[in-house]
């Protein structure tokens, strides 16, 4: 319709034209006549192309719409699969930064994040012991071991000792196993309690595994701080844990499951027993894990900590005239961290049960003796500390801290030569002139005393310097 329309124009504009400029002369009606139809044909041909156009454009113009239309359904189905994989992946992305944040020496390995982290620690240690001079070797030279204070000495010794062995260094790892799952795992070494080395010429000493952790989502596999001791309610001290006789202290094998406050483990087995003249027997013949329930309270006034953990006692060896026993053991401890004003803490503990001798204070008696039927029967004992951190400035801070522990033992089993009490007390300044590095002075009081009534001391001065990365 619209093409008739403009040939019908152009016919009529055409006609006009040569209407008013045609000679009146008759026989020139021809010659316009075919000029005429050549114009018409010429115009139909125009138009023809005009069309062709048109029709082009139109049909470009639908498949443009077609082809945006689909890309439009394209990015709208592409941006709801990245919110998608973004909310999925939100978990491990925040896992991610706050591994990122903690140390940003890590490095990446595959799928495997790596951080490390640790401290480089000095110490020096003046002490004198009034029950007599300790051995170079002794274990008492480098931190407080209540059990290995001398006693009934005839003469005091003096002794003083430089060490960097407390130096401590950390791998920690977290690998990318989708978003259901965290694995992460943990090696700690350090170069306490160790052989090697002399104070002669190169003081050298091996290193040793502290802790070796795997943990996949809420289970734990391998060595670590044990279940029934509360680390986080250890004090700020310089010497390797300052409340020695009054704390439970363990680490060993595991496997434990996590579900927010609530930890429950089994863990390795290991009985001593005193003999009939007093000495520390170890049978290594356990049958049973030690079984260990827990519950982590905290918020803003600070945390606190209930653990329970059930034993079997298991003897079956010649070392001990052939005495093949078991006996049931147990114990509770109670312990935790209390916010006191802005930035002072009250740390404690209490530990009570029969049994627990190797638990508490470094083995300082053991699990259970021998009666005369060749039984075994544990011993009770409770122990417990307390320590008072106070921040004196952004710089300074000082604890002053205290610990008890007693034991009841069977005397007419273990001879009155086993250790019946034993206690200590300290107190410290550290300052901290920048945040890595700490140093301090600390003086410290022990004592230790047997069943029948002989006792030691020791008082001691310690400087550190630690450098923590």
């Amino acid at each position: 319709m619209k093409t008739r329309k403009v040939r019908g124009g152009l016919r009529l504009l055409l006609l006009s034209a040569t209407c008013m400029t045609a000679s009146p002369l008759l026989a020139q009606d021809a010659s316009v006549d075919e000029r005429l139809d050549r114009l018409e044909a010429l115009v139909e041909g125009l138009i023809e192309r005009l069309d062709a156009q048109q029709m082009a454009a139109q049909q470009s113009e639908a498949e443009l719409r077609a082809e945006q239309k689909a890309m439009r359904a394209q990015s709208e189905a592409l941006l709801a699969e990245t919110q998608r994989m973004q909310s999925n992946n939100q978990p491990l992305e925040q896992q991610l930064a706050a591994l990122t944040e903690r140390s940003g020496d890590g490095f990446q390995v595959g799928k495997t994040r790596i951080t490390y982290d640790g401290y480089v620690k000095f110490d020096a240690i003046s002490q004198r012991t009034s029950g007599g001079q300790l051995a170079n070797n002794s274990i008492l030279r480098d931190f407080l071991i209540p059990g290995a204070i001398p006693v009934g000495g005839n003469a005091s010794g003096f002794d003083t000792d430089f060490s960097a062995r407390q130096t401590r260094f950390l791998f920690k790892t977290e690998t990318d196993v989708g978003t259901e799952h965290k694995l992460t795992g943990l090696i700690e070494l350090d170069f306490n309690v160790t052989d090697g080395g002399n104070e002669r010429v190169s003081n050298s000493f091996v290193p040793r595994i502290r802790q070796a952790v795997i943990s996949y989502d809420n289970w734990t596999f391998g060595q670590t701080w044990s279940t029934f001791q509360n680390v986080g309610a250890l004090p700020d001290s310089l010497d390797f844990i300052g409340v020695t006789p009054g704390t439970v202290f363990d680490r060993q094998p595991l496997i434990r499951y996590t579900n927010g406050g609530l930890q429950i483990a089994v863990e390795q087995p290991e009985t001593t027993v005193t003999s009939p003249t007093g000495a520390r027997v170890l049978p290594g013949d356990d049958q049973l894990p030690d079984v260990v329930g827990r519950y982590n309270w905290s918020g803003d006034w600070g945390s606190f900590t209930a653990a329970g953990i059930v034993r079997q006692l298991h003897v079956s060896t010649d070392d001990l005239m052939g005495v093949d026993d078991s006996a049931f053991a147990y114990g509770l401890s109670l312990s935790g961290k209390l916010k006191v004003g802005e930035k002072d803490d009250l740390r404690f503990m209490a530990t009570a049960g029969d049994g627990l001798g190797r638990y508490i204070g470094l083995n300082i008696v053991n699990d259970a003796a021998i009666d005369a039927s060749g039984n075994l029967d544990p011993i009770f004992t409770y122990s417990g500390f307390a320590a008072y951190r106070h921040v004196w400035g952004a710089k300074t801070r000082s604890t002053l801290g205290g610990s008890y522990f007693k034991a009841d033992n069977p005397i007419l089993l273990t001879t009155n030569q086993v250790t019946d009490e034993s206690w200590n007390a300290f107190a410290n300044i550290i300052w901290t002139p920048v945040p890595p590095l700490d140093i301090g002075v600390e003086l410290m009081y022990a004592e230790r005393s047997l069943e029948d009534g002989r006792s030691g001391n020791l008082q001691r001065v310690q400087f550190s310097t630690r450098y923590n990365f």
